[in-house]
């Protein structure tokens, strides 16, 4: 199976080939002021199953964990498609709402429920974290 999660006017896309590693939602202050929405939903792949199109510039900074992450973004429309970081550098992460499939999988964990609004709730979640997710549990666990 292929995805593909694009920008606001189209120019950048990163085409995905088979399921995500894991689908998440984050909470925290970072996410909320980057995205733009109360919350930021997010899809994990090895960068192997992932190839991008398109021109993008990038915005890198020092996440919570200590490692740099960066944000690539489209030149002309600014949406943020995907980001990649030194804590899981064979990965590559894909924001869930650039694929527009209103049947891309559920987010199976929510974290930095600290700063998430009071009144939204995430029923497909089954892990709960107050921060972060720890690292060093494993996929689905």
């Amino acid at each position: 199976m292929e995805r593909v999660a694009a920008c606001h006017c189209g120019k950048l896309r990163a085409i995905a080939t088979g399921e995500p590693e894991r689908v998440y939602v984050c909470h925290c202050k970072s996410c909320q002021r980057r995205t733009g929405a109360v919350v930021h939903s997010g899809s994990r792949w090895l960068k192997s199953q992932v190839r991008i199109e398109g021109e993008h510039k990038i915005y890198g900074r020092v996440a919570d964990s200590g490692f740099e992450i960066r944000f690539h973004f489209c030149p002309d429309c600014g949406s943020s498609v995907f980001w990649e970081g030194d804590r899981g550098p064979e990965y590559c992460g894909i924001a869930v709402g650039c694929f527009a499939d209103p049947d891309f999988p559920p987010p199976v964990y929510s974290a930095y429920e600290g700063a998430k609004h009071p009144w939204l709730g995430i029923a497909t979640a089954e892990e709960h974290y107050p921060g972060p997710r720890p690292a060093n549990l494993p996929v689905g666990g």
